[in-house]
């Protein structure tokens, strides 16, 4: 299988270890497992549970309490409907190995994570891609779907929030993505792994699987939930469409980490106190990002409505990889290149880090733009 270098984790493995601010990452800033206890109020049974947890394979579809917690997530999920797995991105993997083959028809909706066009590559599906557009607020052209669908469409592959835009499709727009499935009898991907930032309310948009017959929802607790170190993701949706999942999972998974699982669990089990800080940092530091950006002229957008990503838009004569590049070294401050996510000309910020450090991050983003402005300023005077 020849597949793609993935963008988006080759910069982060290059740079994200040499800043001084990261305003790369897209996790809700990471907690402590004694943050995680103190929240749960459990702190005088965990290290009991843990003493007497034999480390053996544990649940191979994983643990009933941790499946039970996923599916209180949804409106109408229940156990048998949850699969664990390691990461939302072993879960997406796991999706496009079992339901893809080649010359398969895929709809990718793009920017999207790497993982939803490059994986169907790979494996020799047809991929076609929908591209969002600034003009429509990154959110999907419904006619313009409508119109790539074939009777042989085997999967759209979306997700939402969407990561690098933060555009959020309301559970409308998520039913007659659905609709438009059904008509080729396709199955849709949805990547759900920012679930629960939304900018209003509590946090959650509908989920694909709870719309549509064929939806196919995959999350995880490393953003909205900030424990990307448990490396716990699952998938959800028809009880068949899991076992056709387990033949695949069983040669590259075999069952997820019975620790992580019980950390898991007990996160979603006291989700509200997790959320709630989630819902300060997102909300709080993207007011602060609208206002830097309003105060900068070189930079634009489209705001974000839920995740903890979003896309800026620079006016300089510089391609992303070196603006990205140019800034870390003058100022110690990272961001993703758009050329990373086949969108030239944006950079990816971060924005739910210590809000201290985004504002510090902000301030050196603002002293480099400053000089490159007064750079190309003087360049086209000479010229």
């Amino acid at each position: 299988m020849d597949i793609k270098t993935f963008g988006v984790e080759m910069w982060m493995n290059e740079f994200e270890n040499h800043c001084r601010y990261n305003l790369a990452e897209t996790c809700v800033d990471s907690i402590t497992l004694g943050e995680l206890i103190d929240m749960a109020g459990v702190d005088n049974s965990v290290l009991g549970e843990l003493r007497e947890m034999r480390m053996g394979y544990g649940a191979i579809e994983g643990s009933d309490r941790l499946r039970d917690a996923v599916a209180g997530l949804y409106e109408a999920q229940a156990r048998d409907n949850v699969l664990t797995t390691h990461g939302t991105i072993g879960a997406n993997s796991l999706v496009h190995q079992t339901f893809v083959s080649r010359g398969d028809h895929v709809i990718a909706i793009v920017p999207t994570y790497q993982q939803h066009y490059s994986i169907p590559e790979s494996i020799g599906a047809e991929v076609e891609l929908l591209h969002l557009r600034e003009e429509n607020g990154f959110l999907p052209d419904l006619n313009a779907l409508r119109a790539m669908m074939r009777p042989d469409t085997r999967m759209i592959a979306t997700n939402n929030p969407n990561n690098p835009t933060g555009a959020l499709m309301d559970r409308e727009m998520l039913t007659q993505i659905a609709e438009i499935a059904r008509g080729s009898d396709a199955w849709v991907l949805c990547d759900e792994v920012y679930r629960g930032t939304d900018q209003a309310g509590d946090g959650y948009t509908a989920s694909i699987c709870d719309l549509y017959d064929k939806g196919i929802s995959t999350a995880g607790m490393s953003k909205a939930y900030s424990l990307a170190g448990l490396r716990v993701g699952w998938v959800a949706g028809p009880r068949d469409l899991l076992e056709r999942i387990m033949i695949h999972r069983d040669y590259n998974t075999i069952s997820v980490g019975q620790i992580d699982e019980y950390f898991s669990a007990l996160a979603l089990e006291n989700r509200g106190k997790i959320l709630e800080r989630a819902h300060r940092i997102t909300r709080e530091n993207l007011a602060i990002l609208s206002d830097w950006v309003e105060g900068e002229a070189l930079i634009s957008w489209v705001k974000p409505k839920s995740g903890t990503t979003a896309l800026l838009k620079y006016d300089l004569p510089l391609p992303s990889r070196d603006f990205c590049t140019q800034l870390l070294e003058a100022e110690g401050v990272l961001f993703t290149p758009g050329s990373a996510m086949d969108m030239e000309g944006w950079l990816r910020i971060g924005y739910a880090n210590p809000t201290a450090d985004l504002r510090a991050g902000l301030e050196r983003v603002s002293a480099f733009l400053e000089r490159q402005g007064v750079n190309s300023a003087e360049t086209v005077d000479q010229l």
